[in-house]
C-alpha cells in the first residue's frame, strides 16, 4: 500500500486538476477481469479434479475399509464412474459442475452439493460477521490514531499502538481460539465453547477470526490516513477553515479507505480460509469442520467439493475487490495498460 494509491483516489473527493477516465473504460476493464476470473476458475476446477486422482491408493477402498469385499469395491467404483478413462471422468465432472452436481459422498452416499449446502450458511455467517467486526473496529481506530499521532505527536501512544497491533496480528487463529475458549468459556463461563446455538455462541469464534485482521487493517488505515492528511487537498481544506469533522470524514477518509478496503477484501479471503481451524476448535457446524472430518474419513468427493467452494469464494472476493477499487478509484481501470 503506497501513497500513490491514496493520491490516485483523490479525484473521488473532488480534487481539482485530476482527470477521471470516462465510462467507456469500463467495458475493457470488465472484459479483462472476466477473462482473468474464468481462467483462474478453470485452473481451480482442474486442480480439484486431479486432486482425487493423484492421491495414492484407492479412495473407494479407503472409504469402505480394508474388510470390504472386492465385488463391493468394484460396484462402488463403477457407480462413481471411477473406472472410466480420465478424460471422460473430467468431462463428466465439468458437466456436473454446470448443473450443480459436485459428486457423491463415498461415506454417506449423499450428494456433495447437499452436504455443502447444509454447512455453507454457518461458515458464511461466521466469516461475514468477523469481517464486519474487523472493519468496524479497524477503520475508526486507524483514523483516530492517525489524528492523534499526526506530525510526530504522542510517540508513546504510537509505539503502544504499533506493538499491540503487531502482536495481535501475529497470533494464529487456532491459538487465539483455544485461549478465548479456555478463559471466557471454561474458566469464566461467559460464553459457550461449542456449537451454533444462539447469539452468545457467535461471540468467541467471531472474536478469534476478527482480531488479527482488525489489527492489520488498523495499522494500514493509520498509515494511509497519515499520508492523506499530508496531501495538498487536505491542506487546502484546512486553509479554508473547514470544521475538523468535515476534513476527516468528507475529504480524508474516502481517500484513505481505498487502500484499506482493498486490503480488507484480500484479508477476507484469508479470513474465510481461517474458518477451517476456528470451526474445529469451537465445533462449529460449517465447511471448515466438515472438510477436516472428510479428510479423516477419506471422503475425497466431499473434500473436493469443499475445496472448490473455498477456492471459488476467494476468486469471487478478489473480483469484487477489483470492482470496488475501480469504483472508488476510476483511474485504476486504465493502470494495467
Amino acid at each position: 500500500m503506497t501513497t500513490s494509491t491514496v493520491e490516485a483516489a483523490a479525484p473521488a473527493a473532488g480534487v481539482p486538476g485530476r482527470r477521471v477516465p470516462r465510462g467507456g473504460r469500463w467495458p475493457a476493464f470488465a472484459a479483462r477481469r472476466t477473462v482473468r476470473f474464468a481462467g483462474s476458475l478453470w485452473v481451480l476446477v482442474t486442480a480439484a479434479f486431479l486432486m482425487i486422482h493423484l492421491i495414492p491408493g484407492d479412495p473407494v477402498r479407503a472409504a469402505l475399509g480394508m474388510t470390504a469385499s472386492p465385488e463391493l469395491v468394484r460396484a462402488r467404483r463403477a457407480e462413481l464412474g471411477l473406472d472410466d478413462p480420465l478424460w471422460q471422468q473430467y468431462l463428466h465432472f465439468l458437466k456436473g459442475l454446470c448443473t450443480g452436481d459436485l459428486g457423491t459422498s463415498t461415506i454417506s452416499a449423499l450428494p456433495v452439493s447437499q452436504v455443502v449446502g447444509e454447512r455453507l450458511p454457518a461458515t458464511l455467517e461466521l466469516a461475514g460477521l468477523a469481517f464486519v467486526v474487523a472493519l468496524a473496529v479497524a477503520i475508526p481506530l486507524g483514523t483516530v490514531m492517525a489524528a492523534l499521532t499526526r506530525g510526530g505527536r504522542r510517540r508513546g501512544g504510537e509505539l503502544v499502538f504499533t506493538s499491540v497491533s503487531v502482536l495481535l496480528a501475529a497470533v494464529p487463529e487456532f491459538l487465539l481460539s483455544v485461549l478465548l475458549a479456555y478463559v471466557f468459556g471454561v474458566q469464566l463461563g461467559w460464553f459457550p465453547v461449542a456449537g451454533r446455538d444462539g447469539p452468545a455462541s457467535y461471540v468467541l469464534p467471531v472474536l478469534a477470526l476478527s482480531v488479527g485482521p482488525a489489527a492489520v487493517l488498523a495499522r494500514i488505515g493509520r498509515v494511509e490516513m497519515l499520508s492523506v492528511l499530508g496531501a495538498d487537498f487536505v491542506r487546502t481544506a484546512r486553509a479554508k477553515r473547514l470544521p475538523a469533522r468535515l476534513v476527516y470524514v468528507r475529504h480524508a477518509l474516502p481517500n484513505a479507505l481505498t487502500a484499506t478496503l482493498t486490503l480488507g477484501g484480500l484479508l477476507l479471503s484469508a479470513l474465510v480460509a481461517g474458518t477451517v481451524l476456528v470451526e474445529n476448535v469451537f465445533a462449529w457446524p460449517g465447511l471448515g469442520s466438515t472438510i477436516v472430518q472428510s479428510i479423516q474419513q477419506k471422503d475425497f468427493p466431499v473434500v473436493q467439493g469443499i475445496v472448490l467452494v473455498y477456492g471459488a469464494g476467494v476468486l469471487v472476493i478478489n473480483l469484487l475487490v477489483d470492482v470496488l477499487l475501480a469504483v472508488l478509484d476510476p483511474r485504476s481501470t486504465i493502470k494495467e495498460g
